[in-house]
């Protein structure tokens, strides 16, 4: 009794500490990037889905297939400028709510900022010419100038994840006399302990999330009767891409938790929620962690978290309390982050079992699968993708609690000096454009949707062709219903682009 009635005047004594600005800035912080990171699978992973259907066009002369890689492209150009805006917000927050990190560690974790300020730049050079080579450059060397595209966005998230790794395990610095750190190591600062696991699990996380959300489209133009070419090329590239991933990001997940195991145990301690250090240590499947270190609700399995971490009932996992109260999360935030851990591994596992379902279709020689449920599985698949990158998100960054640099520095340190109120209404602020700016982002998506939709109705009136499509954004266009005249070979607007859809 007495040790719990401490432990509740400890976590009082921490939350009086806190700067009262701490916590709107931490909201505003968190909202920002929970709102960036629903973009960051599409700018990452959608070029390279892009590229691997213009391949398939230009391989079997398939003009449905050079069309959705023109129509994804746009969609690819849209994204990546509400992108900027999203990115530049959260650029400004880092310099204005935590002046204290950007001021004594800029130097050291900055160098990955400026790793992905040289990818954006390149990026949007890169779409500019994409965008601009349909109809205007020869197939192939418009294909060509294609590819690296997949490889600057894979720079920009190189970049950041550099800095995050740096920010989970701190190295290639010296500290001086006065705690500034110095003679900083490039290469130490960019490779640290956790940037392997951590760039390669959001690598395959990107392209888990973003394959699924692209064929969950066509997925439920499945389910309301859309069976065409159309919509069977839309649906199996990038979900065929997605399943293949699936199991290979289950296994880079094992991966990171073992890292983080060795790396940040307290880290790992709030995500099994695990009190004392112990071995034989059971798995909890969510449940609720109190101030006193008991557990309520939740699936208890006996020794599993010990076998998980070390494959042997008798390794040793620290616990929280191994270090002090004000050194590791309080018992809300671990439980969040346990749940978000949790919640994740859920997701994880139900879409490999989604990808070994396709996979077993596949292998017995059919092109795509019957059953409805199939469908609606998929097209749920690309929301839980999403939940679970959010998810992913959460472990890391509440995990760290409460280091804004692991170990060298709290976040209550690195905080703005600026008052709470004026934190607060810039949130609120911050609310509101976002809302405007996702607002604005999925009207222009749905006005693409249906511009296109319109083009493929009237295309299919002309009696063309039995598919939805027939121009290809290297050919000229066709006769159009009304008689009019034949637009120039490799001039006009690309079909599914001249106004009409």
């Amino acid at each position: 009794m007495h040790h719990s009635v401490q432990l509740l005047a400890d976590a009082h004594l921490l939350a009086s500490d806190a700067p009262a600005q701490l916590l709107p800035a931490r909201e505003l912080m968190a909202f920002t990037l929970a709102s960036h990171i629903i973009l960051v699978p599409m700018g990452v992973a959608l070029p390279l889905i892009t590229l691997i259907m213009h391949y398939r066009g230009l391989r079997a002369n398939d003009p449905v297939a050079l069309l959705l890689a023109r129509r994804w492209s746009a969609v690819m150009a849209v994204q990546f400028a509400v992108g900027i805006v999203t990115g530049t917000v959260l650029t400004f927050e880092f310099g204005l709510l935590w002046p204290g990190l950007m001021g004594t560690w800029g130097d050291v974790f900055g160098i990955g900022f400026g790793i992905e300020g040289w990818a954006f730049f390149l990026e949007s050079v890169l779409i500019a010419i994409y965008l601009y080579g349909w109809r205007r450059l020869k197939p192939r060397t418009h294909f060509l100038l294609g590819l690296p595209l997949p490889a600057t966005a894979l720079l920009g998230a190189f970049g950041i994840l550099a800095a995050n790794s740096w920010m989970n395990t701190p190295q290639g610095f010296t500290l001086d006399s006065n705690g500034k750190p110095v003679d900083v190591d490039v290469w130490k600062a960019i490779f640290t302990p956790m940037f392997g696991p951590e760039y390669w699990h959001f690598v395959g996380a990107m392209l888990v999330t973003a394959g699924y959300v692209v064929a969950g489209v066509y997925a439920v133009g499945w389910l309301r009767g859309r069976r065409d070419h159309y919509h069977r090329l839309g649906f199996t590239v990038p979900f065929t891409l997605a399943a293949v991933v699936s199991p290979i990001q289950f296994v880079l997940g094992d991966s990171i938790a073992r890292s983080v195991f060795h790396k940040q145990p307290v880290k790992f301690a709030a995500m099994e929620i695990v009190w004392e250090t112990d071995t034989h240590v059971p798995e909890y499947l969510f449940g609720r962690l109190h101030p006193d270190g008991t557990i309520s609700g939740g699936i208890k399995i006996p020794q599993l978290d010990s076998i998980l971490a070390g494959f042997s009932p008798k390794t040793k996992v620290i616990g929280l309390t191994s270090v002090p109260a004000s050194d590791r999360p309080n018992a809300t935030q671990a439980t969040i982050v346990h749940w978000a851990f949790d919640l994740m591994a859920v997701i994880g596992s139900l879409l490999v079992l989604l990808a070994l379902w396709y996979g077993w279709y596949r292998l017995r020689g059919h092109r795509m699968p019957a059953n409805r449920w199939f469908y609606r599985g998929a097209a749920c698949a690309g929301v839980a993708s999403v939940v679970a990158v959010e998810c992913g998100w959460i472990t890391t960054e509440v995990g760290r609690q409460p280091w804004i640099v692991y170990q060298n520095m709290r976040v209550a340190e690195a905080v703005t000096a600026t008052r709470s109120t004026s934190l607060w209404i810039m949130f609120g602020l911050v609310i509101v454009v976002y809302v405007l700016l996702f607002g604005a982002f999925l009207t222009v998506l749905l006005k693409m949707r249906t511009r296109w939709r319109l083009a493929d109705a009237e295309r299919a009136k002309g009696h063309l062709v039995e598919e939805p499509e027939t121009d290809t954004p290297y050919g000229p266009r066709s006769k159009p219903p009304d008689g009019g005249a034949l637009a120039a070979e490799g001039t006009g607007p690309a079909p599914g682009e001249d106004g009409r859809s």
